[in-house]
């Protein structure tokens, strides 16, 4: 009785264990929660689960060992409860539940990764275990799990058109894509970038640093060379004969519906090294709002860095098109920029690389939404759709196949082959209503995509430059200029994070605080605002991929 309790618990808790993960479903937007944040209540969930459900077992366990049924593991009856299916599904999620140890996850996550497709043999040896009508209480939440990772799946095989890459002195590259001007995404988003050339199976997380509003036709990403992928990525592109085309394919952009960013008088950014990355979208955005006369809180930016050539990604603020016409006479901003390991700089501008322009494919595509610009309305469609074709479909199959069998012989339908046929019409009806919509949205593109192929885009003769390292020289514009002039650099030290927040909260009735870096950043100034010395500081962690 206590295994069984167990058991009937265990299976609310993974009711909810797939809505967080559903990556492009706006459920999430319509809750505030992004993909990124809703990941820790995934991982509580799944730990829950795993612990009622390796409890439920071993009580089990316990009684037949104890009442001589040991046998009663292997049993795999055909109309009542499985025992061997629940025990594979048991396995397969111990599986799960080990390696994501953090420490296993963050050292071998390609291990969790890989040993995280055992999903499927779980939730298939878990319908076989109950049987579909009891397995039915997880199925609104996995439904739109399958939804989305089908949806996600048919986006990934899009190949698109890369346009440029920047090189940067610090080992950084930024790709340039072209973008669907109906994609709408907000500051802080996230692409998931895959290049078979490097790995077919490896997709990477990187934070969007373009604005929608600023760059209305490209989409950014900005890489830095520190893993094995990224490095082979980094010696591709600054190899002395680089490449003219590269494969390259993408899910997203996953983001929040909004941001709040303008609610501050003024915003505290502070990053180290390479989180600078989401800031850089912030930055953007706000530059275009406040060129339009919006209003515009005034920023500062506390950037740390541990070498002299990281401060190059400062130029990549502002967009190297488009910048001369901004307006920054309402834009307050101020920069200021510690580079920890270094007494003085180490960098000059011929350092810098030429950018590299790619050429058009015809078969390429630029980046768009999966399901255009009602992303709600066609995922209701599909959703309602879908599961009336599947109760058309296994209203037929029970009719004319099952039926007949139950009632008409002696004979009683198999548990699990009835069990393996819904989720197999499951599969079918998710696959055909998705493909339907997502090939209806494709069409609606394809001009749109012709129109964005059909320009040619001249091959500039040198870099851009760095208006940081450079700035005795004549300014291409005025923004760049103002930006130079709203930079301090302070070699040799560390940013006095408690003294810098406490100073600029003062006279100011909301602040607004976000960090981007290391752990350790993260909790020094999580500590500074939850002090209780200034009550109009508001405080948020953002976590960020480059």
């Amino acid at each position: 009785m206590s295994g069984l309790a167990l058991g009937l618990v265990g299976n609310i808790c993974l009711a909810f264990l797939f809505y967080p993960v559903t990556r492009g479903s706006s459920i999430l937007k319509l809750i505030g929660l992004t993909s990124e944040s809703s990941i820790k209540y995934h991982i509580w969930l799944g730990h829950i689960t795993m612990i009622i459900f390796t409890s439920h077992g071993l009580c089990y366990i316990i009684f037949w060992a104890t009442t001589h049924q040991i046998s009663q593991m292997l049993k795999w009856d055909k109309i009542l409860i499985s025992n061997l299916a629940g025990e594979i599904a048991l396995l397969s999620g111990l599986a799960m539940w080990m390696t994501s140890i953090p420490r296993i996850r963050r050292k071998i996550f390609e291990l969790f990764f890989y040993t995280h497709q055992l999903y499927i043999v779980f939730v298939v040896f878990f319908v076989f275990h109950v049987g579909f009508s009891y397995a039915s209480i997880m199925l609104p939440g996995f439904y739109l799990f399958l939804i989305d990772r089908f949806l996600r799946f048919l986006q990934s095989q899009q190949r698109i058109r890369l346009v440029s890459a920047q090189i940067l002195p610090c080992e950084t590259v930024e790709l340039n894509f072209s973008k669907s001007p109906g994609l709408s995404y907000s500051p802080t988003s996230i692409v998931f970038v895959n290049l078979p050339a490097i790995s077919r199976m490896q997709w990477h997380p990187f934070t969007v640093t373009s604005s929608e509003s600023l760059d209305p036709e490209k989409l950014s990403v900005v890489i830095k060379s520190e893993g094995s992928w990224s490095q082979k990525l980094y010696q591709m592109l600054s190899s002395p004969s680089p490449i003219d085309h590269l494969d390259v394919s993408i899910e997203g952009p996953y983001g929040p519906a909004s941001t709040h960013f303008t609610r501050h008088d003024k915003l505290v950014l502070v990053s180290g090294g390479s989180g600078i990355t989401p800031f850089i979208s912030i930055i953007r955005d706000l530059l275009s709002q406040a060129s339009t006369g919006k209003n515009s809180p005034r920023i500062l930016l506390i950037c740390a860095f541990k070498k002299s050539k990281d401060l190059t990604m400062l130029d990549l603020i502002l967009p190297v098109s488009g910048s001369s016409t901004l307006d920054l006479s309402h834009f307050q901003i101020q920069i200021e920029a510690y580079v920890t390991r270094e007494t003085e700089s180490t960098t000059s501008n011929q350092d810098f690389l030429p950018a590299i322009w790619f050429k058009p494919n015809p078969a390429d595509a630029p980046v768009s939404a999966v399901l255009g610009p009602k992303t709600l309305l066609w995922l209701a469609a599909i959703i309602a759709s879908s599961f009336t074709l599947f109760l058309v479909l296994i209203g037929i199959l029970t009719r004319y196949y099952i039926y007949p069998i139950d009632h008409n012989t002696n004979m009683i339908y198999s548990t699990s082959w009835r069990s393996a046929l819904n989720m197999l019409f499951i599969c079918i009806s998710i696959a055909l209503t998705s493909t339907a919509v997502f090939l209806r949205n494709k069409k609606v593109y394809t001009k749109e995509t012709k129109q964005i192929q059909d320009l040619q885009t001249p091959t500039p003769m040198a870099s851009p430059g760095s208006w940081f390292y450079n700035a005795d020289r004549e300014l291409e514009s005025l923004p760049r200029q103002s930006f130079v002039q709203a930079t301090k650099v302070h070699y040799g030290e560390r940013p006095n994070l408690k003294k810098i927040v406490l100073l600029e909260s003062e006279g100011c009735s909301s602040v607004g605080v976000l960090v981007s870096g290391p752990r350790r950043m993260r909790q020094e100034v999580a500590r500074i605002c939850a002090s209780g010395l200034i009550d109009n500081l508001h405080f948020e962690s953002m976590s960020f991929s480059w």
